[in-house]
C-alpha cells in the first residue's frame, strides 16, 4: 500500500484518531450532558419545591381563612337563635310564674277582666263553631268548638285559662318591639284545655278553618303537633330523656297559615306546679327571610356563597345564584298533619358531588367538582355545625344541629396562588435557556480541544500500527523507536520484545507443538481417571439416598395401623422435593390414647431427612416411656434433638406440633402450620398454633412457650394437617396453592371419606402446579371422626 493511501486510511472513521475522537468526543459530551442535565433537572426540581411550598402555604392559608370565616357565620346564626332563645324564656318565665302562683294568677286574670274585657270576652261563631275574641285588643284568643258548653260559652276552668293567658297582653309587645325581629307570639293551653291566643291580633280561626278543615273537631296538639306534646310529657316523668339538655324546641321550616311565610317556631313547654305534667306551651315565630339574611349576605372572593342546611339535607337558607350552583330542585312537601314545609335536599342536587356530602362531619373541608356549561369547575366547600337544638318535625322530638355551608370556586380563593405559580414558572424558563446555552458554548469549545490534541496522542499508536501490519507480512524484523516516556512508549518496548519471541517461536515452533501435545495427552489421561472416579462416587451417593430413602418411608404409620383405630379415620400422604424429605408425620398409639405430629425440618434432602428420622425415634421412645403430656413431651423433645443437632454442628430446626386424642378430647400443641377443622354443613375453621409453642431445636428449654389448647371434635368433623409445601406449592406464573385454596378444597368434600378427600385434595393441589417443578416436600394427613 503507498503512503497516501496508508494516510488516507488513517484519517478515515476506521481510523484510530477518528475513534479517539469520537470516544473522547462521546465521553466529554456525555459528561457534560450529565451536567447540565443534573443542573436543569435541579433547577425545575427547585421551581417544583417552590411552587409546592408556596401553594401549601397559600392553601392552608386561604382554608384557615374560609374556616374561619364559616366559624364566624356559625356564631352569628347561633346568636340569632339565642336570642329568640332569649325572647321565648322570657315569655315562659312570666306565664310559668302564673301558673306557680295561683293567686297571682287570679288576681293579675281578674284584673284583665276588668281592665280589658275585650281580650276576655268570646263571641260563639255559629259557623265555624268556634269561640273568638272580637278585633281591637293587643292579642287574639281561640276557643275551639269542644272546649264549649251547650249554651257555647266557654267551659269555667277553660275562662279561667282565658283570662289568666291574658298577661300575653303585658309582656308580648315589649319583647314584639325590642330584640330579634318576630313574627308573632303566643300561648297554648294544655292538652285538655288547649286554647290558642296570639299577638298581634289576626283573624286566627276564620284563617285556620279556611286552610284546615275539620281542625275545630280534632283534638288540637294532635292534629298541629302530631308528638310534640307527648315528648314534653317524657320529658315531665324523665328531663333525662331531652335530647338536648334545654326545654325550648323549635320547628322545622314552614308555611305559616296566618301569615303565608316560611317560618320558624320556637317554643317551650309550661310545667304543673309539681312539674309533673305540661301546663301548655309559649311560642314565638320567626320568618325564614331573618335566617336567610344572614346566609344570603355570605360574600367569599367574588362569587363565594353560603347555605345552611337541616342534618338531613333539606336546605333553608341560600340565595339565588347558589341554588343553581349546586343544582337544587324546591318542591313543597305536605306532611298532611296541616303545615308545608319547604324541601330543597342536598341529596336530591343535580351535582352528584353535593348529593354525596358527609353532612355528619363536623369542619368538613373538601374539594370538588361541579358541573358548569359542559365542564367540571373545582370548588372548595366547608361546613361547620350550628349549636344543637331541640326538633319536632313530626313525631317525637329529636335532637338536631344545623349546618352551615360556605362554597367558594377554588379560581378564585387560589388565585394568588395561581399567579404565584406563574411567575415561577417564567423564571424556570428563563433559566433553563441561560443553561441550554452555556452548555452548546461548552460543548463547541471541547470539540475543538479534542481535535487539537488528538494528532498528537494518536503518532506513536500509528506506528504501532504500520508494525504490526509488517509482522501481519512476517517481517519480524521490525523495530520501532518511540521515544515517549508514557504508556504509548511502553506499548513500543513492549511490542519489540514481542517481536523477538515470535522470531524464536517461530525457529522452534515444531518442537513447541511436540511439547504441547504430550502435556495434552497427560492431562486427557488425568480427567479420564477422575471421571471415573466421580461415576463411582455418584453411585454410591445414589445407592446411599435410596436406602435413607426407604429408611424413611419404612418408619411412617403403616395403614393396617391406621386402620386398627376404630373411632378415627386416618390417611396420609408424603412426597419428598428430592431422594430424602425433610417432612414428618406420625401416629402414636398407646391404648386409646393417640398423638398425632406433624413437622417440617428447614430444606430439604439427606440432612434434612435425618433430622425427621431423630425426631421420630425420639417421639417413639417417649411415648413408650410413657411420657404422653403435651407440654412434658415437647419440651423432652426438643432436649434430646437439640442436643444432637449442637453436636452434628448443623443450625437446621423444625416446625411441630401434636394432637393428644384419648376418645373424647382433643388437645393441640406446639408451633406448625395452621389447623383445619372442617365441621357440619362444610364449615371451615383454621386454628393458628403460632403462639402454642416455638420451633424445635433453636433453644435448649422450649417449656415457658409450650401451650395447649382443647379442640372441640365431633362426630363427622374433619382434621386437616398440612406442611407449607401444599400451601407454598407454586403454579408457573408463580401464584401459591395458598390456604385459602386448601381450606375452599377440604370444605366442599365434607362428608367424604378420609381417603377421598386426600385424594381430592391432592388432586387440586396437582392441578394447580401443573408442569411446574415441586420445590419442597409435600405432606397430608386427613383425620375424620367416624
Amino acid at each position: 500500500m503507498s503512503t497516501s493511501s496508508q494516510q488516507i486510511a488513517r484519517s478515515g472513521l476506521r481510523s484510530f484518531r477518528a475513534k479517539f475522537v469520537i470516544v473522547v468526543g462521546s465521553a466529554v459530551l456525555f459528561d457534560l450532558l450529565v451536567t447540565g442535565g443534573l443542573a436543569l433537572w435541579n433547577v425545575q426540581r427547585l421551581s417544583r419545591d417552590a411552587t409546592a411550598e408556596v401553594g401549601q402555604g397559600l392553601e392552608q392559608a386561604n382554608q384557615s381563612y374560609i374556616r374561619s370565616y364559616a366559624e364566624t357565620t356559625a356564631e352569628h346564626v347561633n346568636l340569632l337563635l339565642n336570642q329568640v332563645h332569649s325572647d321565648v324564656s322570657t315569655l315562659a318565665g312570666v306565664l310559668q310564674a302564673q301558673i306557680d302562683r295561683p293567686l297571682r294568677e287570679t288576681q293579675i286574670g281578674g284584673a284583665m277582666a276588668r281592665g280589658a274585657p275585650g281580650t276576655v270576652n268570646v263571641v260563639y261563631d255559629s259557623k265555624g263553631g268556634w269561640a273568638q275574641n272580637l278585633p281591637g285588643p293587643l292579642s287574639v284568643v281561640s276557643v275551639w268548638g269542644y272546649l264549649l258548653g251547650s249554651d257555647h260559652v266557654p267551659l269555667p276552668e277553660v275562662q279561667r285559662d282565658i283570662e289568666n293567658s291574658a298577661v300575653l297582653d303585658l309582656v308580648a309587645p315589649s319583647l314584639l318591639a325590642n330584640g330579634l325581629s318576630k313574627l308573632q307570639m303566643y300561648y297554648i293551653g294544655p292538652e285538655e284545655r288547649p286554647i290558642f291566643r296570639t299577638a298581634p291580633y289576626t283573624e286566627q280561626a276564620q284563617t285556620f278553618d279556611r286552610l284546615y278543615p275539620g281542625h275545630n273537631s280534632a283534638q288540637f296538639w294532635t292534629f298541629f303537633f302530631p308528638g310534640l306534646y307527648e315528648s314534653w310529657e317524657q320529658w315531665a316523668k324523665d328531663p333525662g330523656q331531652r335530647p338536648v339538655s334545654n326545654d325550648i324546641t323549635q320547628t322545622a321550616p314552614y308555611t305559616d297559615a296566618i301569615t303565608g311565610k316560611l317560618i320558624v317556631s320556637f317554643f317551650q313547654p309550661l310545667w304543673s306546679p309539681d312539674r309533673t305534667r305540661v301546663a301548655g306551651a309559649a311560642g314565638t315565630d320567626i320568618t325564614l327571610d331573618q335566617l336567610a339574611e344572614i346566609i344570603e349576605n355570605v360574600k367569599v372572593a367574588d362569587s363565594g356563597f353560603g347555605f345552611l342546611t337541616m342534618s338531613d339535607g333539606n336546605v333553608v337558607a341560600i340565595n339565588p345564584i347558589g341554588e343553581k350552583i349546586i343544582g337544587l330542585q324546591a318542591s313543597s312537601d305536605t306532611g298532611g298533619e296541616g303545615v308545608t314545609g319547604l324541601n330543597r335536599s342536598l341529596r336530591k342536587s343535580l351535582q352528584p358531588e353535593i348529593a354525596q356530602l358527609p353532612l355528619g362531619e363536623e369542619g368538613l373541608l373538601r374539594h370538588i367538582l361541579l358541573h358548569e356549561n359542559g365542564e367540571k369547575v373545582p370548588y372548595l366547600v366547608a361546613l361547620r355545625q350550628l349549636q344543637p337544638t331541640n326538633l319536632w318535625v313530626s313525631g317525637p322530638v329529636r335532637r338536631e344541629a344545623m349546618l352551615l355551608g360556605i362554597v367558594v370556586p377554588e379560581r378564585e380563593i387560589y388565585a394568588s396562588l395561581f399567579a404565584a405559580q406563574a411567575g415561577i414558572s417564567q423564571a424556570t424558563n428563563r433559566i433553563l435557556i441561560y443553561q441550554i446555552l452555556a452548555l452548546l458554548v461548552s460543548l463547541c469549545f471541547v470539540i475543538g480541544a479534542v481535535f487539537a490534541i488528538s494528532k498528537r496522542i494518536t503518532r506513536g499508536i500509528s506506528a504501532l500500527a504500520d508494525a504490526a501490519k509488517r509482522i501481519q507480512a512476517k517481517d519480524y524484523s521490525v523495530r520501532l523507536d518511540i521515544p515517549t516516556h508514557d504508556e504509548v512508549g511502553e506499548a513500543g518496548l513492549a511490542f519489540n520484545r514481542m517481536a523477538e519471541q515470535i522470531s524464536f517461536h517461530t525457529e522452534n515452533l515444531e518442537q513447541l507443538v511436540e511439547d504441547r501435545t504430550t502435556e495434552i495427552e497427560e492431562a486427557n489421561l488425568q480427567i479420564s481417571t477422575l471421571n471415573h472416579r466421580l461415576r463411582n462416587e455418584n453411585l454410591r451417593l445414589g445407592a446411599e439416598l435410596a436406602v435413607a430413602r426407604r429408611i424413611q418411608m419404612m418408619v411412617l404409620p403403616k395403614a393396617r395401623e391406621l386402620e386398627e383405630i376404630t373411632d378415627l379415620e386416618i390417611v396420609a400422604y408424603m412426597r419428598p422435593a428430592d431422594e430424602v424429605g425433610g417432612d414428618y408425620y406420625d401416629v402414636l398409639r398407646d391404648g386409646k390414647r393417640l398423638k398425632i405430629g406433624i413437622g417440617d425440618v428447614t430444606g430439604h434432602g439427606l440432612e434434612s431427612g435425618v433430622l425427621m428420622l431423630m425426631v421420630q425415634s425420639t417421639a417413639r421412645a417417649l411415648q413408650e416411656a410413657g411420657d404422653m403430656d403435651p407440654s412434658q413431651f415437647l419440651n423432652s423433645l426438643n432436649r434430646a434433638i437439640y442436643k444432637n443437632l449442637v453436636r452434628i454442628s448443623t443450625n437446621k430446626h423444625l416446625s411441630l406440633a401434636f394432637l393428644d386424642y384419648d376418645g373424647k378430647r382433643l388437645t393441640l400443641s406446639g408451633q406448625h402450620e395452621e389447623l383445619i377443622v372442617v365441621r357440619k354443613l362444610g364449615k371451615v375453621e383454621r386454628i393458628d398454633t403460632l403462639d402454642l409453642g416455638l420451633p424445635i431445636g433453636l433453644e435448649p428449654d422450649i417449656s415457658q412457650f409450650v401451650v395447649t389448647r382443647e379442640v372441640s371434635f365431633d362426630r363427622d368433623d374433619m382434621i386437616i394437617l398440612h406442611t407449607d409445601g401444599v400451601t407454598e406449592a407454586e403454579n408457573r406464573a408463580g401464584e401459591l396453592f395458598g390456604i385459602e385454596r386448601l381450606c375452599e378444597s377440604a370444605g366442599r368434600r365434607y362428608g367424604q371419606s378420609a381417603e377421598d378427600v386426600k385424594i381430592g385434595i391432592i388432586g387440586d393441589l396437582m392441578t394447580h402446579i401443573g408442569t411446574q417443578k415441586i420445590h419442597d416436600d409435600i405432606t397430608l394427613v386427613v383425620m375424620r371422626h367416624r
